[in-house]
């Protein structure tokens, strides 16, 4: 087994997440029908691959003769990779950027048994097939050069990484902001539809209770005089009225609190700032991800970037 330079793993790591890029990429290209420019960051590389790839590596090239080895130990380390990675992005975004909720025997949506198979295979390939040519040409640029080129695409993917880290920030603060405004939105309509049934039950209680009374009013007199009789049965017709109306009134202020709230959502999805502009950007890279936090607006938002493609 060689023994690498740092230089040499950071090459390793760039070039891997490079082809990780360009399986994701034209892999969510085609179920989204469009062009997918696919990850967390700007930039043509995913480094979960990259990252995934080294440790394969590390743990596998002691054994990279024992197919059966490589298949094993690569899955078991991609798998718990790709397990924390998942599990501290979402800690810090609230978003997770891929989501295998729907696949059976998932872990809380970060690994399932599907993609822990194809991290077997993906490292046999690796270890066998890919890496033989990859390593031959790395292995033959000179160090100064290799040191050089790994200098660059570090500081290139860190700048990179920066501003996608802001834009995942940003994001998540959008979320809570869209959240908070439906929460409150849930809240006033709460208190419609209870002020609305407590006002239709007293309503239509006095509407029975007053013509009650004029009864016995006229009872105790010793006999209802006609114009009592109508009275009556005026003033029991305009409660129930007043019963049927409030009801309305307030199912159309619910209706105006609605339309307010659409409005007051559609503004803030078409604002343009570098803000939302970062937001929206982060989201369209990742057209899957998922939130069990912010479920319902991050579906609003994905609907928007629908729309706006």
């Amino acid at each position: 087994m060689n023994v690498y330079t740092l230089s040499q793993w950071l090459l390793f790591f760039f070039l891997y997440s490079f082809f990780g890029w360009i399986w994701e990429s034209c892999y969510v290209s085609l179920r989204e029908h469009r062009w997918v420019n696919r990850g967390f960051m700007h930039g043509p590389m995913l480094p979960l691959y990259g990252s995934g790839a080294v440790s394969v590596l590390i743990i596998t090239l002691p054994v990279r003769d024992n197919l059966p080895l490589v298949f094993i130990m690569g899955m078991i380390g991609a798998t718990l990779l790709e397990f924390f990675t998942g599990m501290v992005m979402e800690s810090l975004f609230h978003v997770r950027y891929w989501d295998y909720s729907h696949l059976k025997f998932n872990v809380k949506g970060y690994i399932c048994p599907v993609a822990s198979l194809c991290w077997g295979v993906f490292s046999i390939m690796m270890v066998k097939v890919v890496h033989i040519p990859i390593e031959e040409v790395i292995l033959k640029i000179p160090m100064a050069i290799a040191d050089g080129l790994a200098f660059v695409l570090t500081v290139v993917a860190a700048v990179d990484f920066t501003q996608s880290f802001n834009e995942a920030m940003d994001m998540k603060k959008m979320l809570a902001q869209l959240d908070e405004t439906k929460v409150q939105i849930r809240k006033l309509q709460e208190r419609i539809r209870e002020a609305s049934e407590d006002m239709s039950e007293k309503l239509r209680t006095a509407a029975g209770e007053v013509p009650e009374k004029l009864r016995s009013a006229a009872a105790t007199a010793g006999e209802m005089p006609g114009r009592l009789r109508t009275a009556a049965g005026d003033r029991s017709e305009k409660f129930r009225t007043a019963a049927g109306d409030v009801p309305e009134k307030l199912r159309l202020e619910l209706a105006e609190l609605k339309e307010n709230a659409a409005k007051e959502l559609q503004k803030i999805l078409s604002r343009s700032d570098e803000t939302h502009a970062g937001a929206m950007k982060q989201l369209r890279r990742n057209p899957t991800a998922a939130s069990s936090r912010f479920k319902d607006v991050l579906e609003e938002l994905k609907k928007y970037t629908e729309k706006d493609k």
